[in-house]
């Protein structure tokens, strides 16, 4: 999908068919282990590109590794010490304090300086607008996603949240709305979170074409929104399944686009 063009009809049936043929014995996750809404929120903000170059076990499970291994880290993190993942603890958080709240064995988390940014901005953010809760944060938006004052025209005013694609913002509501933390109203505007799982997979199934990042990111949403609708499934829930099985299956929607992987990241840009 480039321009605005839909999918070809039929990879777009042969992309549905292998969705639901791994629904019956798929379950979504329930984002059970994320501690409370403040700690979803900060940890999305800084869920990219993680660096780690190693498996690790956390607390005796796993091993986990990249965004599972950070995602780990920082519940444990804020399982020792309640409070650690709040707008009043992360507000003025340095280089330091972010390398250490990941560091595991002789590795951590890379970009240190670019997540500790952007936490203190989120973090001051949250404080001047919502007494530094994201339960209030959440409570504003009254269950709208779109929309002056929804939560994603909300999330955007940090620059965490800033992606114009909303990968993050999506994600966060995602994980809101499985955890009963908000009742979302709106739900024909949910979207998948375009990331470099998702992109790999729809343009190996020829859903999209190749280009340049944006444009590929930009069309992997609209695709897998069509593809939503094909399959009868809930964006949410197509993106959950993708992006479990999707990083050790890159053709788990067909091979019509051949062995294609995501452009690269373009530089400056933190938020794939």
């Amino acid at each position: 999908m480039v321009g605005g063009q839909a999918p070809p009809a039929d990879r777009l049936r042969e992309a549905a068919a292998a969705v639901r043929s791994r629904l019956a014995a798929y379950e979504s996750p329930d984002f059970a282990d994320a501690p409370g809404p403040d700690a979803a929120l900060f940890l999305c903000a800084i869920d990219h590109s993680s660096g780690y170059e190693q498996r690790h076990l956390v607390d005796g499970e796993g091993p986990y590794s990249g965004s599972d291994l950070l995602w780990h880290l920082g519940c444990a993190a804020e399982r020792r010490a309640p409070g650690t993942l709040s707008a009043l603890a992360l507000r003025d958080i340095g280089v330091g304090g972010v390398e250490d709240m990941f560091r595991i064995e002789d590795e951590t988390i890379s970009r240190a300086e670019e997540r500790a940014r952007l936490w203190c901005d989120l973090a001051t953010g949250l404080i001047a607008d919502y007494g530094g809760s994201t339960q209030r944060l959440l409570e504003a938006s009254e269950g709208w996603l779109r929309g002056a004052g929804g939560l994603i025209e909300r999330l955007a005013r940090s620059e965490a949240y800033s992606d114009p694609l909303e990968k993050k913002s999506f994600l966060f509501a995602k994980i809101a709305a499985r955890r009963d933390w908000i009742e979302v109203r709106d739900t024909e505007n949910w979207e998948v979170c375009a990331d470099n799982v998702l992109m790999r997979l729809t343009l190996r199934a020829g859903l999209v074409e190749p280009g340049d990042a944006e444009v590929v990111r930009a069309g992997t949403r609209a695709a897998l929104k069509a593809l939503a609708r094909e399959a009868e499934v809930p964006p949410p829930v197509l993106d959950d399944l993708l992006w479990e099985l999707g990083r050790s299956d890159p053709d788990l929607l067909g091979t019509a686009g051949n062995d294609l992987d995501p452009p690269p990241r373009p530089p400056g840009t933190w938020f794939y």
